[in-house]
């Protein structure tokens, strides 16, 4: 019996599908500080993300292109993606595959990457760009676009 995966893949793995981080998730919701959220829950994809869009915001506001939120921005993104490599390899990632956007725990990894990408590309470093546009489109190919990359 050929199962397929719903990205439609015959030989490739099943998505993903992250836990949802309910503590996280709900007090971003609330309005809660993300410096707050990520502190209380430094294992959340999400306040990190939300950290790092919030610094790449301010750094596109600032006089001088490369500066010091579009550092921040980059740290917090990167953060944000190692935290969510760790929930993914628990949850069954091998490196590759689906992580569907569609799923909204997945989402904080989803957002991580792409400010990843954006703030590298913003520093110059155009290798970890094309790594971070790599990754969304085997990912997810929807991802991209949701995300402002495509």
């Amino acid at each position: 019996m050929n199962r397929m995966t719903s990205f439609g893949d015959l030989l490739g793995p099943q998505p993903v599908l992250l836990p949802e981080l309910h503590a996280a998730e709900d007090a971003l919701d609330a309005g809660t500080d993300p410096v707050r959220v990520a502190a209380d829950n430094p294992a959340a994809s999400i306040a990190w993300a939300a950290l790092a869009e919030a610094a790449l915001a301010r750094a596109a506001e600032a006089d001088d292109p490369v500066n010091h939120d579009l550092v921040a921005a980059y740290a917090f993104a990167r953060t944000g993606y190692h935290r969510g490599l760790d929930l993914l390899r628990r949850n069954g990632w091998k490196g590759f595959g689906p992580v569907p956007w569609e799923h909204e725990p997945n989402r904080g990894f989803l957002r991580s990457v792409a400010v990843l990408a954006k703030a590298a590309q913003g520093v110059g470093e155009t290798d970890e760009y094309a790594r971070c546009l790599d990754l969304l489109e085997d990912c997810d190919p929807r991802a991209a676009a949701e995300l402002g990359l495509g």
